[in-house]
């Protein structure tokens, strides 16, 4: 059964009673007026400078989260160690590939990835904390991921539905988060 026209879907944001109305003509006539601006539109609903800080920030704690990671796989020893040191070094990858798709967002909306060493300390979420034994690595890890989950927590919430593409992104990166905060909960019961 199609639908006529001007009927709504439940989908649709419009006011009950009132009939979708799109003017094709004006949005074909901006999409050719405004290319340079790529993905971003005239209905893009977020303050894009502040996207482009949320985003860099978050790139920074991403950086910061595969680095100490990395630095856990090498240097985790005692017993159980290589199973422990597999885990880091699986999450180190998912945090890089986080990290890889935060700065093709960033360029997507017309800002610039910052990958400055100098900076990543400062705009970071989380902290880097290297750990003394591998008990104090999990605990660390287990610390900066629920600092993730909470923050990224946030900036889906400020997106709501004024950049859906970019909220979804953190949708997945939270989910892969939280999973990450569970392995290291996992790691650490019957250690303490």
């Amino acid at each position: 059964m199609s639908k006529s026209p001007g009927a709504q879907s439940a989908a649709t944001q419009t006011p009950p009673n009132q009939p979708f109305v799109m003017d094709l003509k004006k949005i074909r006539e901006d999409a050719r007026k405004h290319m340079s601006d790529g993905p971003v539109t005239q209905s893009y609903g977020a303050d894009r400078e502040t996207v482009l800080k949320l985003l860099n920030d978050a790139l920074a704690t991403e950086i910061v989260c595969t680095l100490r990671y990395k630095r856990h796989h090498f240097m985790a020893k005692g017993i159980n160690s290589e199973a422990v040191a597999a885990e880091f070094a699986e999450h180190a990858a998912e945090e890089q590939e986080h990290a890889d798709r935060i700065a093709e967002r960033i360029v997507q909306l017309g800002g610039a990835p910052d990958f400055a060493p100098d900076g990543l300390k400062t705009r970071s979420h989380s902290e880097y904390k290297e750990g003394d034994n591998l008990t104090d690595m999990i605990k660390e890890n287990l610390v900066a991921e629920r600092i993730a989950i909470d923050t990224y927590r946030e900036i889906v919430r400020y997106l709501g539905e004024k950049d859906v593409t970019t909220r979804r992104m953190f949708e997945d990166i939270l989910a892969v988060e939280e999973e990450h905060a569970d392995d290291m909960a996992d790691l650490l019961e019957g250690r303490e």
